[in-house]
């Protein structure tokens, strides 16, 4: 699908529900457009991953550019430049995650852990996102690598990024959500303020 007809379907949208179909249709479900007419390899790629985390193939998504062939908030096609966005839908894996920054709280609020500005605000920026139902385990404060759970994250997503793996030579990033109503949730709500965006720009067009 062209960015053209994607603005005009999701502006024909009247209603929440619609707006969830829509998300559901178009950017959830479906071969991803960096997998076009590669469905073998994209089943290989997420079973690879899934492998890794321990959990189903059918857990692992695809998101942004990577999965419609153009980004609608930032207005860009898909090019060697874009980021591979993947959403890994698991409770259990969430919650592996979530024991561990439990465990650097207490720490912190006992004093057995300190940080310094940019480490505050960067671990802030963390909750943000977990309060929303998802998160990125390499965007935990460098003092929260006891385990390794970082650097394991981090390197494993390095290990299949340019050419390492089936999606090809892109850079590939992943997120944890805690389940699937989440991702709908993050998903739906990005479309609604963009939806607002195109209302706009067409209300400007018409004056």
């Amino acid at each position: 699908m062209e960015k053209v007809q994607f603005d005009k379907f999701l502006l024909n949208c009247k209603t929440d529900e619609d707006i969830l179909e829509f998300a559901r249709k178009y950017i959830i479900h479906g071969i991803p457009y960096v997998f076009k007419n590669r469905e073998d390899d994209f089943y290989e790629f997420r079973n690879r991953i899934g492998k890794q985390f321990s959990i189903n193939y059918y857990q692992v998504y695809i998101v942004g550019s990577g999965k419609l062939g153009f980004s609608y908030l930032k207005g860009t096609e898909f090019n060697y430049d874009s980021d591979i966005d993947v959403a890994i839908v698991s409770e259990e894996l969430y919650d592996k995650y979530l024991n561990y920054v439990r465990d650097f709280q207490y720490s912190l609020e006992q004093s057995k852990e300190r940080l310094v500005e940019k480490e505050y605000k960067d671990y802030i920026r963390f909750l943000k996102y977990m309060a929303k139902g998802w998160m990125r385990p390499d965007l935990l404060s460098i003092k929260m690598e006891d385990g390794d759970l970082k650097t394991e994250w981090f390197n494993f997503f390095k290990h299949i990024s340019y050419d390492r793996s089936e999606v090809g030579n892109y850079k590939i990033s992943g997120g944890v959500y805690k389940n699937y109503n989440y991702l709908e949730y993050y998903t739906v709500n990005s479309l609604k303020e963009y939806k607002k965006i195109l209302k706009v720009d067409k209300e400007i067009k018409n004056e």
